[in-house]
């Protein structure tokens, strides 16, 4: 890992980490608050004006408890989505735009390897991410502590963001596996993007009805099960195991792609 260079790319792209971090805070203080469980009946009497709807944005089943409600609201869309934009952001201004106009060469005339080079701008990525995670993770604590007497299973809440960051590091690291093999902006974060944006619409039809349910095969998302990991579901940690397996398969990947491959220069 090349100090300098890290140092560098989180001097150039702060403002946009923190741009995220206050999207996140509006967001996630905002759903906290609204809890309320005698809101509940209410809830559950809009979702069935418009089933499809909440379907398709996992928010089905408000639960009766703070975690219940913060993993419908939050981690069913909003945790889901965020984090994969800066993550797209992040791999264009990291390595995309590098490879695209040639600027890579620069980098390479250093004294430092390739493998040095990836393996800095992709701790840049992955630092973020977790960053982002481990925020979001103090602040609805912090959110819910202030703001109820009812305190939160911290427990069942760690090992949900667990998962949670599971699937955002194998998205994180596919996004940036696809960067590291193609030289045109359009491909390498189009395809990267597309995967991830791809497999959220995927996964919001196939709540949509049971007739293509069959769907949620088809994306990584699946295997997430932020409800299942709260109950400590053996097949739901087993899940994220392999989520953070195919992270580093995909790191592993790169690796050999970036360091064998010819780059425009």
């Amino acid at each position: 890992m090349i100090t300098v260079l890290l140092k560098r790319e989180w001097k150039s792209n702060y403002k946009i980490f923190f741009i995220f971090i206050a999207v996140l805070t509006l967001y996630e203080s905002l759903i906290v608050a609204m809890y309320d469980p005698k809101l509940g009946e209410s809830l559950n009497l809009m979702a069935k004006s418009m089933p499809q709807l909440f379907a398709a944005f996992g928010m089905m089943d408000p639960g009766l408890t703070l975690l219940d409600f913060i993993t419908n609201y939050l981690y069913g869309f909003i945790l889901t989505v965020i984090p994969l934009i800066y993550t797209i952001i992040m791999c264009h201004r990291l390595m995309a735009r590098y490879i695209d106009k040639g600027s890579m060469a620069y980098l390479l005339t250093t004294p430092h390897t390739r493998t040095q080079i990836m393996a800095t701008e992709l701790m840049v990525l992955l630092s973020g991410v977790i960053l982002l995670i481990v925020y979001s993770v103090v602040l609805i604590l912090g959110c819910s502590i202030v703001m109820f007497s009812e305190s939160l299973n911290i427990g069942k809440f760690f090992v949900m963001n667990i998962g949670l960051l599971g699937i955002h590091m194998l998205f994180a690291c596919i996004c940036f596996l696809t960067t590291c093999c193609f030289n045109e902006t359009k491909l390498s974060i189009g395809i990267g993007a597309g995967i991830g944006i791809g497999s959220l619409l995927i996964q919001m039809l196939s709540q949509v009805s049971d007739k293509i349910d069959f769907l949620k095969y088809m994306t990584p998302l699946t295997l997430f099960n932020a409800k299942g990991l709260q109950v400590y579901d053996q097949q739901a940690v087993f899940n994220t195991v392999i989520l953070f397996v195919l992270a580093v398969g995909c790191i592993i990947a790169t690796y050999i792609i970036f360091k064998n491959r010819d780059l425009p220069l």
